[in-house]
């Protein structure tokens, strides 16, 4: 059978030692903060990956922590290979909510292309608690899981190309 470049990107075919991967997580919401962290915790124990964690208030901080911490890895020589920001944000009845989910996101892109660095998004922007917890329960949709593995996979093609 042959490998297509994208199958290998995503198959782990590019080994992950030595990864320093961050977890930025917004905690505006502690019990569904505690899930999103469980899911990605998980699934970078399973690729043999460990996290540091770093705790802000709320979803609108977290590229900001983040491009602190990525500027601060720098000067230390502790290169951050990649980023996974977790939060909730719920719809209430002002703007804040779109704010907030389209600032946030789009600060995790431009983190992401300024530094060529994988970032896993991992901010849910629900209509609903009941929503939010159906995404971050590890078993159900299992979100901080999802956003660690897609940082992961994006390492894992970062490092091939650049090998």
């Amino acid at each position: 059978m042959v490998t297509t470049r994208r199958q290998a990107a995503v198959e782990g075919d590019t080994s992950l030692e030595g990864a320093r991967v961050l977890i930025i997580e917004g905690r505006y919401y502690d019990a569904l903060a505690d899930e999103l962290l469980a899911g990605a915790r998980a699934a970078l124990k399973a690729a043999g990956v460990e996290a540091e964690v770093i705790t802000v208030p709320g979803a609108l901080e977290i590229p900001i922590a983040a491009e602190i911490a990525i500027e601060a890895s720098e000067v230390s020589g502790e290169a951050v290979d990649a980023v996974v920001g977790l939060g909730v944000v719920i719809r209430g009845e002002t703007f804040h909510f779109d704010i907030v989910a389209g600032e946030s996101a789009r600060g995790l892109m431009e983190l992401g292309m300024a530094h060529a660095l994988p970032v896993g998004n991992g901010i849910l922007t629900v209509d609903t608690e009941a929503q939010a917890w159906e995404r971050a329960r590890v078993s159900e949709g299992n979100k901080g899981g999802g956003a660690a593995e897609a940082a992961l996979n994006l390492l894992r093609l970062k490092r091939r190309l650049e090998a």
